[in-house]
């Protein structure tokens, strides 16, 4: 799995964790809700500014949104 799929399937579970909307996601994020489906499914590439501002949206450490373990870290 490369590091998009990755970052896609952990910022997803994260979103649902959470129980939060792709909208929402985007609001909080400061980013177009577009780009937030885009990332999602893992056709773009986030900066390390968007990850951690998606990291801050979904309430959890930049680095679970890389995160290999089936269990992302809500903080």
């Amino acid at each position: 799995m490369d590091v998009r799929q990755l970052v896609a399937l952990n910022l997803r579970r994260l979103r649902v964790a959470r129980q939060i909307s792709q909208d929402d996601l985007a609001l909080a994020a400061g980013i177009e809700r577009s780009y937030a489906c885009h990332l999602e499914r893992g056709a773009k590439n986030p900066t390390i500014v968007t990850l951690q501002k998606l990291a801050q949206a979904v309430e959890c450490e930049i680095g679970s949104l890389l995160s290999k373990s089936q269990k992302a870290q809500l903080l």
